[in-house]
């Protein structure tokens, strides 16, 4: 039995015919930038995270790199993160001009730990970008009080939580901008690149929609330089239908992600954290192996079983961010982790039987 990270396939079987229908239809219009899809999706985002403005751009990357220059966010500005994410986050602050000023997290949630926040803050701190890693919500009270007290913005990085909750509030809505992705290993993927980035502020969304086509809010008339980031009509049409079904796929998720837990119980496994303001969306399901980690994950290899290290190395010790001068042992909780982190299959239509097997070979240490 193969068990995939994600089985793209099975999902797709099940929406089959509306897709191709969908598809179809906009290869027989032919408009297929920015064509009316893009603008009933934005609608339809935009509802179901009870936000004012949705914007679609060209992939989640975009969205946050549009989300900040925005913001107001560029050169000699510096933006407070976690290094335990995926490097499009810090990318995106770096594209925008400014400076990434990394923060240690919480060993419980792997996200930003607000207590840590205060002391990274300083004269040039400009925004706060906490990340809802593996589709788990930050403490965002906490967060956005912070924010509130030294005037800063917060863009909120959604990219693996779409649908997850903070207090009965959707991830993505509670900051100034939040960013999408649609990556196709996403809760709402594409099939392909795909973007976009949710806002209560008109000038945001205004900001986002100039520059994503360009720096043009009128055609061939340009007020700022901008960039070529529009979530194309096919990907907008395919997302309309997959729109549809997010919900109960979200309770599949965390079914299986139930299920999960009540297989792995082992001292010297930690299964994902809930806190009480949460509600996860499991983009990723992913444990903490005290001991043993990588002859864990040799072994589901080689029992036919996918799984992922997110994220081996964190961001401040890459080769890329040598210049800003961190060490190892500055960020004592995300450098333990990327040691013992393991993400597992995780998907809708994983079956109990699947999840049985995954964790009795996590679990058989002969």
């Amino acid at each position: 039995m193969l068990i995939p990270l994600i089985d793209l396939k099975k999902q797709y079987e099940s929406i089959k015919d509306e897709v191709n229908s969908e598809i179809s239809k906009v290869l027989e219009n032919t408009n297929f930038i920015l064509g009316h899809q893009v603008e009933e999706l934005e609608h339809e985002v935009a509802k179901y995270f009870g936000t004012k403005y949705a914007i679609g751009v060209g992939s989640g990357t975009d969205a946050l790199l549009l989300a900040l220059i925005a913001c107001g966010i560029g050169k000699g500005c510096e933006v407070i993160t976690t290094p335990f994410t995926f490097i499009a986050t810090s990318e995106s602050i770096c594209r925008a001009g400014a400076k990434p000023s990394f923060c240690d997290i919480d060993e419980k949630t792997y996200n930003l730990k607000p207590d840590n926040i205060r002391e990274k803050i300083t004269p040039s701190t400009r925004a706060i970008l906490p990340v809802h890693l593996y589709g788990l919500t930050c403490d965002m009270d906490k967060i956005l009080a912070l924010a509130k007290e030294y005037n800063l913005k917060v863009i909120e990085d959604c990219a693996q939580a779409f649908g997850a909750e903070y207090k009965g509030n959707k991830v993505g809505s509670l900051g100034d901008a939040g960013c999408l992705s649609f990556f196709p290993a996403k809760n709402l993927g594409a099939y392909g690149d795909g973007g976009m980035v949710i806002t209560n502020s008109e000038e945001i969304a205004l900001k986002v929609r100039i520059l994503r086509n360009h720096g043009s809010e009128n055609k061939y008339y340009y007020s700022i330089h901008g960039f070529n980031s529009r979530l194309d009509t096919l990907q907008a049409a395919i997302l309309k239908i997959k729109l549809k079904y997010i919900d109960k796929w979200l309770n599949m998720r965390q079914k299986n992600a139930e299920y999960y837990r009540m297989m792995l119980s082992d001292p010297d496994i930690i299964t994902p954290f809930i806190p009480d303001y949460a509600k996860h969306s499991f983009n990723y399901y992913t444990i903490c192996i005290k001991k043993d980690r990588d002859i864990i994950k040799s072994r589901l290899s080689k029992s036919g079983v996918a799984s992922a290290i997110y994220y081996p190395l964190c961001l401040h010790l890459q080769k890329v961010y040598k210049y800003l001068g961190y060490n190892r042992g500055d960020f004592p909780v995300a450098e333990k982790l990327q040691d013992e982190v393991l993400s597992l299959p995780m998907y809708p239509e994983l079956s109990r039987k699947e999840i049985k097997k995954v964790s009795e070979i996590i679990k058989n240490r002969k």
